[in-house]
């Protein structure tokens, strides 16, 4: 029997095409999903039975997702082929429609990759715990026997559902009374390209906003010939500094590969973190929530600062801590009925959008808070920094576990208090309860890595106890 395990992944779908990723492959996980959310039950309604399908800029996208939605319907269940979207616009078709999703993307990984992302109906996320070990196991079982008939294939429709998508998030963020802001916007020649002209300005038919928009690699080209569409990579990000400077703009704002992820650029081009953008956006949305008589959770992975749990419950709102990773994340959203969430990898979840991620919708929060007062982006993102840290720094280690108990011994005399949430975290508070430092460790569960954060109250910190970990580390 043929495997897969290289191919689908924990949380989504990913592998070099042909080798890995095909049209056969794609045909046969079509119709392995159909089986597992159900679409394939003859004696189920109509609307019942489709799901909805969009994908990327690839080159290899179209012609994959075609195959994907032919497998699907080979099991009797139906097709909305919604085309060219990002993530977020396929998690919005999801919810909107209350159907299952297929996203064909590989994010932000180099072309010669390709991949699919996953949703139940409402955008409900798909991985390892949720249905996609069982998605795998019958698609090997459909590539060695053969994809089964049914006496009644399913049908492909197509639909446009861009316009849907905008109308949609331009009601959950009135941009309407904001002041002028010149946008430099990089979609690194992914999917933002195309989401941002229909949202933030008038492709899609809405009302202009007050934003001048300098775009940056809008073109859609799955070869990234300009650099690749990571901005979590700091090279990434280089562009879209200097040309905020160049143009005097208010902001700069980058789009990963399938534009669901987004960072932010102050008006000196430096970035604001992920965390200070949690923490900004969980403001705004515990505001709105308290005004409407509800006790607000926001929700945030353990390696985002110590900021964003304080600032939480200074706005009068309730923090829960995550492991890291989007499962974890979406279940723990829906579970608190959270009103929204994140992860320092630059994902932000919204109630309002099923729970599901959406960089549009927190880039959109910058902009009102930006264009809702006269202070430059620095100013008013200072706020919300309010310690250092190092960034994830990864190191090759042969054990693990080992390397990790060895950190733990370096810092015991320091009396940090300890906990294994996600990996090991050690933690040192002054006697006001604020952290001096704190930082965490994490094993990959795919590569031989051991992965360190460090967040301090000042440099000198930081400093030492990130080299002292590493010297351990990588003794």
């Amino acid at each position: 029997m043929p495997s897969l395990a290289a191919l689908v992944k924990a949380y989504d779908v990913r592998g070099l095409v042909p080798d890995q990723l095909d049209e056969t492959v794609a045909r046969a996980l079509g119709a392995a999903f159909a089986h597992v959310v159900g679409v394939d039950d003859a004696d189920a309604d109509a609307g019942l039975r489709r799901v909805v399908v969009g994908h990327d800029m690839r080159p290899s996208s179209p012609a994959l997702s075609q195959a994907f939605a032919e497998g699907i319907t080979s099991q009797g269940g139906d097709v909305v082929l919604i085309g060219l979207c990002s993530t977020d616009g396929l998690y919005y078709a999801s919810g909107s429609m209350d159907a299952p999703g297929a996203m064909f993307t590989a994010s932000h990984n180099p072309a010669q990759y390709n991949g699919i992302k996953l949703c139940r109906a409402g955008a409900r996320p798909v991985g390892q715990d949720s249905g996609l070990v069982e998605v795998r196991e019958l698609a090997e079982r459909y590539l060695d026997e053969g994809v089964p008939s049914r006496s009644r294939p399913g049908a492909i429709t197509e639909q446009d559902t861009l316009a849907g998508y905008a109308t949609y998030l331009r009601g959950l963020v009135d941009l309407s009374g904001a002041r002028p802001l010149k946008v430099v916007v990089d979609a690194g020649n992914g999917m933002g390209g195309f989401t941002v002209p229909a949202v933030l300005e008038q492709a899609a038919g809405l009302p202009a906003l007050a934003l001048d928009v300098v775009p940056l690699y809008f073109g859609l080209d799955g070869t990234f010939p300009n650099h690749e569409a990571n901005p979590l990579d700091p090279a990434n990000l280089v562009d879209l500094q200097a040309a905020v400077v160049e143009h005097g703009a208010d902001i700069g704002l980058a789009f990963d590969g399938d534009a669901d992820r987004c960072f932010v650029i102050d008006e000196r081009g430096e970035p604001l973190s992920p965390s200070a953008v949690t923490a900004l956006v969980a403001a705004r949305e515990i505001a709105k929530e308290r005004a409407a008589g509800r006790e607000p959770v926001v929700i945030h992975n353990l390696i985002s600062s110590r900021a964003v749990s304080e600032i939480i419950v200074e706005a009068g709102g309730t923090p829960v801590r995550t492991r890291v990773g989007h499962s974890f994340i979406k279940a723990q959203m829906a579970a608190e009925r959270a009103v929204s969430g994140a992860e320092h990898s630059a994902h932000y979840y919204f109630r309002d959008f099923w729970f599901a991620d959406t960089g549009m919708l927190a880039a959109m929060h910058v902009l009102a808070a930006l264009g809702e007062q006269d202070a430059p982006l620095s100013e008013l993102g200072s706020a919300y920094e309010r310690y250092v840290s190092s960034g994830e720094i990864n190191s090759t280690v042969a054990d693990a576990a080992a390397r990790t108990a060895a950190v733990r011994a370096a810092f015991a005399d320091e009396g940090v208090v300890v906990d294994e949430l996600d990996g090991t975290t050690l933690t040192l508070d002054d006697e006001a309860g604020r952290p001096r430092w704190w930082l965490n460790l994490r094993a990959s569960n795919t590569e031989p890595l051991l992965r360190l954060n460090v967040e301090a109250a000042d440099e000198a910190t930081l400093h030492r106890v990130r080299d002292t970990a590493l010297a351990v580390i990588r003794a």
